[in-house]
C-alpha cells in the first residue's frame, strides 16, 4: 500500500489549447506526479506541447494515448460538445478521467459518462477547480459555521468582452459556446456548493445573432426569502465577483472569484482582507485531490461528486431550458 501512495502519477492530456497549458503548468508544481503523454488532432501541435512541457511522448490521436499502457489518467481539455465522447473512450479503456467542466451538454450526457465509469470501476471527475481553492474552501466553512450568522443573500457575476469571433470555441453553438455554459457555470456552481439546490428560477437572456446566449441572468429562489443573484455575459467587464451576505456581516470573494484571489470579511464595521498565499495558477490543487482518489482506489470524488455534477448540469439545463437555448449537438 506505501508504495502505491507514492506511486508517480503519469497524467495525459486529450485536446491542447489555452487550459491544457495552464493545467501542465501547475502539473509540474504537484509531487509524485507528471506529464506523460499528450494528444492532439496534429503531430506538430502535439510534439510542440510535448517539448514544452517535458512530457514524454506525442500523440497524432487520441485514442493512442488511451491506450498506452504507462497512462494513468487522462485530463480532458477539448471543447464542452467533446466531452462525453472523449471521456467515455478514456474510461473504456479504464484510464482514470479529469474532464474540464462542464462534465457535458446535458444531463442525458453526463449519466452517459457516470455509466460507463462505474461499469468499468474507473474513476471520473468534473475538474471544477475552484472547489478545490483553499479560499473558496475557507467561505463554505464560515458559512456551513455560521460564524456570520444565516445566510441572507448571494451575488456572483462572471463577464467579460472577447473579441467577437463567430468561428471561435466561445461564440461557436456546435461547441457549446455562448457565455452560461463557458462562464455563467461558475456562478451558479457558486450557489448550489453554497446554497443546494434553488426551489425556483428565474432567468432572462440576450443572444447573438447566431442564437448562442451572450448574457443570461438568473435568480435562484430559496426559503424563508434567500437569493442568490447570478450573471454571465460576454457584453461586458464584471466585477467578477462572489458577494455572500450574512446576518452579521459581508463576505466577499474579490475579483475573479473562481480562482486563486482575496477573501474581503466586513463586519462590526471593520473590514479585513485575507491573502491565501497562492504561488500556482491554481489548478494543483484539484489535481492533487484527484491524485490522491486515484491512489486510493476510490472511483468518486467525495467532493466533486456525481451527486454535484448531475445537481450542476441540471440547472444549467433548467436555465436554456427557460431561455430557450439549444444545441446542435442534441
Amino acid at each position: 500500500m506505501t508504495q502505491k501512495l507514492s506511486k508517480t502519477i503519469n497524467w495525459g492530456i486529450i485536446g491542447l489549447g489555452g487550459i491544457a497549458h495552464r493545467f501542465a503548468t501547475d502539473l509540474g508544481s504537484v509531487p509524485d506526479a507528471k506529464l506523460y503523454g499528450v494528444a492532439s488532432r496534429t503531430q506538430s501541435k502535439a510534439a510542440e506541447f510535448a517539448e514544452k512541457y517535458n512530457a514524454d511522448i506525442a500523440y497524432d490521436n487520441y485514442e493512442a494515448l488511451t491506450e498506452d499502457i504507462n497512462v494513468d489518467a487522462i485530463y480532458i481539455a477539448t471543447p464542452h460538445s467533446f466531452h462525453k465522447e472523449h471521456s467515455i473512450l478514456c474510461l473504456a479503456n479504464k484510464k482514470a478521467v479529469l474532464c474540464e467542466k462542464p462534465l457535458a451538454m446535458n444531463l442525458q450526457e453526463v449519466d452517459q459518462m457516470i455509466a460507463v465509469a462505474e461499469k468499468n470501476n474507473t474513476l471520473l471527475m468534473e475538474a471544477l477547480w475552484t472547489y478545490f481553492l483553499p479560499h473558496y474552501q475557507y467561505v463554505l466553512n464560515e458559512l456551513k459555521n455560521e460564524t456570520f450568522g444565516k445566510i441572507l443573500k448571494l451575488e456572483a457575476d462572471f463577464g467579460f468582452k472577447p473579441e467577437k469571433d463567430m468561428n471561435s470555441r466561445l461564440f461557436k453553438k456546435s461547441l457549446g459556446g455562448g457565455s452560461l455554459l463557458d462562464i455563467g457555470i461558475y456562478p451558479i456552481f457558486a450557489a448550489l456548493s453554497s446554497l443546494g439546490m434553488p426551489k425556483l428560477i428565474d432567468t432572462r437572456a440576450t443572444f447573438f445573432e447566431n442564437g448562442t446566449d451572450s448574457s443570461v441572468n438568473m435568480t435562484f429562489n430559496y426559503d424563508a426569502g434567500l437569493t442568490a443573484r447570478l450573471k454571465s455575459t460576454f457584453l461586458e467587464e464584471t466585477k467578477t465577483e462572489a458577494v455572500f451576505h450574512f446576518e452579521k456581516g459581508t463576505v466577499k470573494i474579490n475579483s475573479r472569484f473562481h480562482e486563486p484571489t482575496t477573501v474581503t470579511v466586513i463586519s462590526d464595521g471593520k473590514e479585513q482582507t485575507k491573502d491565501f498565499g497562492y504561488r500556482t495558477i491554481g489548478y494543483n490543487f484539484e489535481i492533487e485531490h484527484f491524485n490522491r482518489l486515484l491512489r486510493e482506489d476510490k472511483t468518486e470524488s467525495d467532493i466533486m461528486s456525481f451527486s454535484t455534477s448531475r445537481n450542476l448540469i441540471h440547472l444549467l439545463d433548467t436555465v436554456r431550458g427557460q431561455i430557450g437555448l439549444d444545441y446542435p449537438t442534441e
